[in-house]
């Protein structure tokens, strides 16, 4: 079979390496991909549109594409295509795709309809309030920090309901920060039409973690969502949890105090009714799911859904994932996965990521990536390219330039935690280029 990933980033490249090591997979097409699954064995980057192109040129592109090279089973990694209804084209054009379709990918393209669709079936989740203009907004603002008939107390989290690319959440302290997120979101239009609206929600206190899972769930049958083993995400910028959100500075995988009462409860109070209500609501939905928890006082809580697999935790879980990755994935397209069963390697995964000098904001782009092999390959890490194209020239072991903020992730695989945590330090400092930098404490005690 030929096999077609969506997208470029770390993610794709993560999940283009796991489907080249299908038994089923014979060649796997990375649509743009980067540099990384430029170099990857049995895979192929293509550019179809050499220019900016709107979203529905580059779907009908593809599916002329996937038609004329015969691929056999296509896999999204980012969210955008899975909101502009890429699922649902190829789908009609009789062509098999891992994605869901454009009315269950509103549960991340819209806040706001995710959080309705919490409360209607069900799902433990912070309390939240929606709001279309700035006027309303600031006034709930206003009542809020005095501790009014709200009852709130700072801080508070405020979200734009639309795709963000992980910069519509803010944790605002005080009202002077949320009154100006408010103002930034909704009439400054910092984030385009995804701060239209917004949600102001409550806050809530505690460690995260991501699950993703596996979902077949087409209308008129039973749904299964099989669950992956845990990871968590580190959003800020620097040690110890400071500084701006970012798109995900690290990741471990499995979380160690994930343990199996809190598992249970994930299960009980947030997936059986996210299940239940993808049923009801006839949904397509063959892809992958993310649920992003926040555990307090012993009881998870969904802070979001993701309509596709998380970036970096998918390079800190595909690494100890067991099965054949191609196999799941033809599983969730032909409704199989029922009797799929999912085997993880015992041991962790630490995947630290390399940013490029003034990440989050500009950033310096088009630096070599140099790379000590020998030192490298003791760690038997695994490098995953998300901002770095190939070029030719480049140092020895890479032939890699950066080419965005989050340059590249290590995934380093070890007997426990704190095995894979030292050997993924290791292996970035293998790594080098110029103004790169990173955080110290992925996986550490802090997270």
């Amino acid at each position: 079979m030929k096999a077609l990933i969506i997208g470029g980033g770390g993610r794709e490249h993560a999940m283009a390496w796991k489907l080249a090591q299908s038994e089923k997979i014979e060649k796997v097409y990375a649509a743009p991909g980067n540099g990384g699954t430029a170099g990857e064995k049995n895979c192929e980057n293509v550019d179809l549109l050499g220019r900016d192109p709107a979203e529905e040129e580059i779907q009908e592109a593809l599916i002329r594409y996937v038609i004329k090279e015969n691929i056999d089973l296509t896999v999204v990694g980012p969210e955008a295509p899975l909101a502009a209804g890429i699922s649902d084209r190829f789908r009609a054009a009789g062509l098999a795709i891992v994605g869901p379709g454009a009315a269950a990918a509103r549960l991340e393209a819209s806040k706001a309809y995710a959080k309705g669709f919490m409360e209607k079936y069900g799902v433990r989740a912070a309390r939240s309030l929606a709001f279309t203009e700035a006027r309303g907004a600031l006034e709930a603002l206003k009542i809020h920090f005095a501790g009014g008939k709200t009852g709130g107390t700072p801080p508070l989290v405020i979200k734009a309901d639309g795709l963000a690319a992980g910069k519509g959440v803010v944790i605002a302290a005080d009202r002077a920060l949320a009154e100006k997120t408010v103002v930034s979101f909704m009439e400054e239009k910092t984030l385009g039409d995804a701060g239209k609206k917004l949600l102001l929600e409550e806050f809530l206190n505690g460690p995260e973690v991501s699950v993703l899972a596996a979902v077949s769930c087409v209308p008129g049958k039973k749904g299964v969502i099989l669950p992956f083993v845990s990871a968590r995400d580190h959003k800020r910028r620097f040690d110890n949890d400071q500084g701006p959100n970012t798109g995900g500075m690290g990741a471990i995988a499995p979380v160690p105090d994930f343990n199996a009462a809190l598992q249970e409860d994930f299960m009980e109070a947030i997936l059986t009714p996210t299940l239940r209500g993808l049923e009801a609501e006839g949904f397509d939905y063959r892809g992958f799911i993310f649920f992003g928890l926040l555990i307090q006082n012993g009881k998870c809580y969904l802070l979001e859904y993701n309509v596709r697999l998380g970036d970096p935790e998918t390079q800190a879980v595909l690494p100890l994932l067991d099965s054949d990755f191609g196999e799941l994935c033809m599983a969730v397209e032909n409704g199989a996965l029922n009797d799929f069963r999912l085997n993880w390697k015992p041991g962790a995964v630490c995947a630290p990521v390399a940013v490029a000098a003034g990440y989050p904001g500009d950033y310096r782009k088009g630096d070599p990536i140099a790379l000590n092999e020998t030192a490298f390959a003791k760690t038997r890490a695994v490098l995953f390219a998300a901002g770095a194209l190939r070029s030719s020239g480049g140092p020895a072991g890479t032939g890699l330039r950066s080419s965005g903020g989050r340059v590249l992730a290590v995934s380093a695989y070890g007997a426990n935690a704190a095995d894979a945590r030292k050997k993924a330090y290791e292996a970035l400092g293998a790594l080098n280029f110029e103004g790169m930098d990173y955080r110290r404490d992925i996986g550490g005690k802090t997270s």
